[in-house]
């Protein structure tokens, strides 16, 4: 399929491997264990980060997706790639050690459904790492809806604007907050390990401008763990199965 046929419903997974999904990559390795366990990589589009895993850590690596090209892309290098959608998963129950769920939940139809069956597929003891949008970052990476036509691209501000408003211009994705992220999983078998903001990686932003890109970059990373991380990218939050 065309890179933007589906990226109002959907957005666009990595094409190519570079820093920033290399951070990513190193940021799930931290928090869980990878050598030889069994991997779910969910909602997992065309299994870049699936492969990854494979490549370096286990053979024992799974991922779906719910676009049945994207599955076909992934199966290319991950033999288990399976069409399903996130809110029914079609593993049994205490079955992976580790998953990774890339910008997936903002996606799907429902995220509370979504963030059950996450848990559900989980070992105790398992733990899961999930990114998703910051709802304070300055801009909306999926585009916007403006008179009924969708527009492509990084929009200013949208996420700031309250609810009723932001929804309108950008009905076809989530961004969360701090306590909106976690109360996805109240009441469930999980606990929090960690959870804080991080900034991307703006390998395109390099690619363009080189050094001052690099300067860049290095400040905003700089400022994780900070305050300021209030106005990072994307959430890290890792969750333990009790």
């Amino acid at each position: 399929m065309p890179p933007s046929e589906l990226a109002a419903q959907r957005g666009e997974p990595s094409y190519v491997w570079r820093a920033g999904q290399e951070r990513r990559l190193q940021m799930v390795a931290r928090w869980t264990r990878l050598e030889n366990a069994c991997v779910l990589d969910h909602g997992g589009g065309n299994g870049m980060y699936a492969a990854q895993i494979r490549r370096r850590y286990t053979s024992h690596v799974e991922v779906f997706d719910i676009e049945a090209a994207r599955a076909g892309e992934a199966r290319r290098s991950v033999p288990h790639a399976l069409v399903a959608a996130a809110e029914n998963l079609p593993y049994r129950s205490n079955c992976f050690d580790a998953l990774i769920s890339n910008e997936v939940l903002e996606h799907v139809a429902d995220d509370r459904a979504a963030a059950r069956e996450l848990v559900r597929v989980l070992k105790p003891g398992g733990r899961a790492v999930i990114f998703v949008p910051n709802r304070w970052y300055p801009f909306e990476t999926h585009g916007h809806y403006w008179r009924g036509v969708y527009h492509f691209g990084n929009t200013p501000l949208i996420n700031y604007l309250p609810d009723f408003l932001r929804d309108r211009l950008a009905p076809h994705v989530r961004a969360y907050t701090k306590a909106g992220l976690r109360r996805l999983f109240d009441g469930q078998p999980a606990r929090v390990l960690h959870h804080s903001r991080i900034y991307g990686g703006y390998d395109n932003i390099i690619a363009r401008f080189g050094t001052v890109g690099r300067l860049v970059r290095g400040a905003l990373h700089g400022l994780e763990g900070t305050p300021l991380d209030t106005y990072g990218l994307s959430h890290l939050l890792v969750i333990e199965k009790r």
